[in-house]
């Protein structure tokens, strides 16, 4: 978005709800349920009831045929006005984040004034379906129309077509999970253990300090008797995190756990964009803006490509057209997926080889200051709904920056499909943001790899089966 021609494109606000551990506290919530709950936590607190949207943008990873329509359904479901047209649209993990690029694109060129974007996700209620002959011959029987036809149906049926089929967890390009291929980029980047724990009980501890202190008393609006994220363990430590078995490979060598990969989790985030003049005319808060983003791809299949590394490009293609160094950020909020995934990142970022032979760069983009890294914790700790992570993160970041009075941020998230988005949120001393910096990297051809405290603090009212941060439960299909 670097034309200079193109409008601004302003993030008012976000909402979302808790998000919990799957199968717990919202394990009668479907899709709807909690995509409209966080649409009518951004109308509430905008003041939105009865008006007219221009856009909006929202899917889901995991669903039902019953979702059909998914983004339109949840807006009427809401206080917003009937006429305000809505988009169901996915990519992985990237879906809302990806929204708010596409739905920010219409702001900036001036096709619209205004969008809502979202996403959510359960895993608490995944579609099980039969096997595909099973559900061809209850097709059959439908159009039958004699006794004859609807005995022919059934002709050759046996039992094992009955067997449920659950959605898959591994990739279809290669048969193996988010977390197999997790693994393969950690030996790879020869990441740790120790190095992974560290990072999840960093998540979870900042997670748990961002909620008692009150950072997030306004992003998040209770639902279904939640009132807080139900996956922060703020009493884990060193040893409990390193007494976890590995999760996805058994042997010797496995490092990705429970307890340093996201855990399967529902929830639903939404964020308000729009344009300078919207936001005027209704008196509303412009927290930050979106400057710049990317989307990239890696060849996970036959390159032989970490499945998670494609952050990696789109961080460094984004950097190149605003002209910016890794390091000219006052925050990092970078989707813990896996720990793994993050500290593989950090360390292709720092790579010569890795940014010269396959980023196409004059040298590496070097290291970033940690601590300015997920500054209230990550996926880990607060968990991961797939499609709703992106619009939490903007949220979050646009709120970090508001509270900062100014400053920059970057967005990194991997998906499924070997695919990655990024993002830059910007705001100045007076609300204001779209600055930009000298380039100092130049890009050749490419080449083929060989804070505030309110001391305000909440409790949920209700609680959920007790279990060891990242118990075994974790299935982190998606990134």
């Amino acid at each position: 978005m670097p034309d200079k021609n193109l409008r601004r494109i302003a993030i008012v606000g976000g909402s979302r709800i808790p998000f919990c551990r799957s199968g717990t506290l919202y394990a009668d919530q479907t899709n709807m349920d909690m995509l409209t709950a966080a649409f009518q936590g951004v109308v509430d607190r905008y003041n939105l009831s009865g008006k007219k949207l221009d856009q909006v943008i929202a899917g889901a990873v995991t669903t039902h045929s019953k979702d059909w329509n998914l983004a339109r359904e949840a807006v009427l479901s809401t206080d917003l006005s009937p006429l305000t047209p809505a988009v169901t649209m996915q990519q992985a993990c990237g879906t809302s984040l990806q929204a708010a690029i596409l739905a920010g694109s219409q702001i900036a060129s001036g096709e619209i004034e205004c969008a809502l974007v979202g996403g959510t996700d359960t895993t608490s209620d995944v579609p099980i379906v039969f096997k595909r002959r099973f559900a061809q011959r209850l097709m059959q029987l439908n159009k039958a129309k004699t006794f004859g036809q609807r005995l022919k149906a059934f002709k050759g049926f046996s039992f094992s077509e009955l067997a449920p089929q659950p959605p898959r967890n591994s990739e279809p390009r290669t048969g193996l999970s988010m977390g197999q291929h997790c693994e393969r980029m950690a030996r790879e980047w020869n990441i740790t253990r120790k190095e992974q724990d560290d990072l999840a009980l960093e998540s979870h501890h900042k997670a748990a300090e961002a909620w008692d202190s009150g950072f997030f008393d306004d992003l998040v609006k209770p639902h279904n008797g939640v009132l807080r994220d139900n996956i922060v363990r703020p009493d884990t430590t060193m040893e409990k995190l390193s007494s976890l078995k590995p999760a996805f490979d058994r042997s010797k060598h496995g490092t990705l756990t429970a307890g340093n990969s996201t855990t399967l989790s529902d929830g639903a985030a939404a964020v308000l964009l729009a344009s300078e003049d919207w936001v005027r005319k209704h008196d509303l808060p412009v927290l930050a803006w979106l400057t710049h983003s990317r989307t990239a791809a890696v060849d996970f299949v036959d390159g032989d490509e970490g499945l998670l590394m494609a952050p990696t490009v789109a961080v460094a293609e984004m950097l190149q057209q605003a002209g910016l160094k890794l390091q000219d950020f006052d925050f990092y909020e970078i989707h813990e997926a896996f720990a793994a995934q993050v500290l593989c990142t950090l360390k292709a970022w720092e790579s010569e080889i890795y940014c010269t032979e396959r980023l196409g760069l004059d040298g590496p983009l070097g290291s970033i200051d940690r601590s300015r890294m997920n500054v209230h914790g990550g996926s880990v700790a607060m968990g991961h709904p797939f499609a709703a992570t992106g619009a939490r993160i903007v949220a979050t970041l646009a709120h970090i920056l508001e509270k900062a009075g100014s400053g920059r941020g970057l967005i990194s998230i991997c998906t499924a499909g070997g695919m990655g988005v990024s993002a830059i949120l910007e705001r100045d001393n007076n609300g204001s943001g779209g600055g930009t910096s000298k380039k100092t990297t130049r890009k050749k051809s490419p080449k083929k790899k060989g804070a505030k405290k309110s001391g305000k603090k909440k409790t949920a009212t209700k609680t959920s089966p007790s279990a060891a941060p990242g118990d075994e439960s974790t299935g982190a299909r998606e990134d």
